[in-house]
């Protein structure tokens, strides 16, 4: 190539200069424009989220033409197709027509600061009487099962990922769902493999469904170690380094990849599933796709196309899901709103209880936070300097709580949401509990929900 025409090539390429490569992006320059489109300045036009992928943006004048083209159009079609496709099913509804689209953490915020100082100290309040009555019975429940032994240890494949904290927090979500009497290891207490796992129809759960199943390595370790026939692992990314290959070296488990958003998921459709017992399982599922599992297990398919009317929570035999980023959970999907209203939280205060949540997970948790029952007390001083004038308004207020403040009431409407999910689950008819499964040193975001069916089988 000559010296012309490698000159007029790089003419042709943006001029975006990337110095952690330290060259010139080498993408096609857009028309008349010197960069490329992902380096071109935006215009000063409105951007939204593209429809068919929220995680990159579009001007508003070019929708229409951009998701003919969008690259993510052809898998959203394909997707369309599944029978268990259905968009929206586990969404909820709002009762009001703003309860349609998501409210951000600004706007929560922003409702926050804008009360008044005796509004936020009476909503402080609430939270604190509500999170008395019903938060009475959440335990510590940290699990290091036997039949686990050779994950605690290390002594697994050196290709497999391994973190100390990760696998204690997997390990701890099996052993409660033994101790819990859904899963079972009666083979001489030896260490987990292949020769010591246990047999999934013995074991009396032969499927298992991952939600938010990412890499899918707690379904790695529950096939490891207890035994399991069939797999679902539900995910709507695409990831390296998953769990997969090494499921599907075992040779009697039978593998399944559902990519597809929980909330469009109808799993009463899923035809390989059908009749067939499972334990549903999900570790650290954000903020509303908790409500959109417990929905998608265990609400009732009334749609008018489902001829046998199956009913999954009819051999849904436990569930164990540890539930996290309680910030972005939305009124419109929460499970459980009437049990909330009953308790005079009203949409508003659950936006605000929701924002608090934040501030459990902002601090330095070194070590383990002092007991909820202590904070009240560092509260009515608040309330005593706000009253005496050395804060002025709900912004200033907030800011000048001690961390340990804000975490610990962060952590009492953390618990007031879960509890409110524990009783929908109740009421489906399960036997539930809602633990402390890890120290808060590992993880914060350390509420397991476990449940299993009330009926024996």
């Amino acid at each position: 190539m000559d010296a012309l025409t490698r000159t007029d090539m790089e003419g042709s390429r943006c001029q975006f200069w990337l110095p952690k490569k330290n060259r010139f992006c080498a993408n096609t320059l857009l028309n008349d424009s010197l960069f490329c489109g992902n380096h071109n300045p935006r215009s000063n036009g409105q951007w939204i989220p593209c429809p068919l992928d929220p995680s990159h943006s579009v001007l508003k004048d070019n929708l229409e033409g951009h998701v003919k083209r969008c690259p993510l159009l052809k898998q959203v079609q394909s997707l369309a197709l599944q029978p268990f496709y259905q968009k929206g099913v586990n969404a909820g509804r709002g009762e009001e027509e703003e309860d349609v689209d998501n409210v951000s953490s600004e706007t929560k915020r922003a409702a926050l600061y804008s009360m008044d100082v005796p509004e936020f100290f009476k909503l402080i309040e609430k939270i604190e009487s509500v999170h008395g009555l019903i938060c009475k019975d959440i335990r510590d429940s940290y699990k290091m099962p036997e039949a686990c032994n050779m994950w605690i240890k290390g002594e697994v494949d050196g290709k497999l990922p391994f973190q100390e904290k990760h696998v204690m927090q997997q390990a701890s979500i099996l052993g409660n769902l033994e101790e819990f009497g859904v899963l079972k290891n009666d083979v001489g207490r030896e260490q987990c493999g292949s020769e010591g796992a246990y047999e999934g129809e013995k074991n009396g759960i032969p499927a298992v469904v991952e939600f938010g199943a990412g890499r899918g390595y707690l379904t790695q370790m529950l096939a490891d170690c207890y035994g399991i026939e069939r797999v679902f692992l539900v995910e709507r990314k695409s990831y390296k380094l998953k769990a997969d290959r090494s499921l599907r070296q075992k040779e009697s488990l039978i593998l399944e990849r559902l990519r597809i958003d929980i909330e469009d998921l109808n799993l009463n459709a899923v035809e390989s599933l059908r009749g067939v017992p499972y334990l549903a399982i999900g570790k650290h599922l954000c903020g509303p796709a908790t409500d959109l599992t417990l929905r998608c297990c265990l609400a009732e398919d009334s749609s008018p196309d489902n001829v046998e009317h199956y009913s999954s929570n009819q051999n849904l035999r436990g569930l164990a899901v540890a539930t996290c980023c309680h910030h972005l959970c939305q009124w419109k999907h929460y499970i459980n709103k009437k049990y909330l209203t009953n308790l005079g939280i009203t949409k508003e205060e659950f936006h605000a209880i929701t924002w608090f949540t934040s501030w459990a997970v902002d601090a330095d948790h070194g070590s383990d936070l002092p007991d909820i029952i202590d904070v009240k007390l560092h509260l009515e001083l608040i309330q005593k300097d706000a009253c005496s004038g050395d804060a002025n308004g709900v912004e200033e207020i907030t800011r000048n709580m001690k961390v340990v403040e804000r975490a610990v009431l962060g952590f009492m409407c953390k618990q007031i949401i879960d509890m409110g999910r524990l009783a929908w689950v109740k009421e489906c008819g399960f036997e539930t509990q809602l633990v402390r499964y890890v120290p808060s040193s590992i993880s914060p975001e350390n509420h397991l929900l476990i449940a299993r069916h009330a009926t024996k089988f």
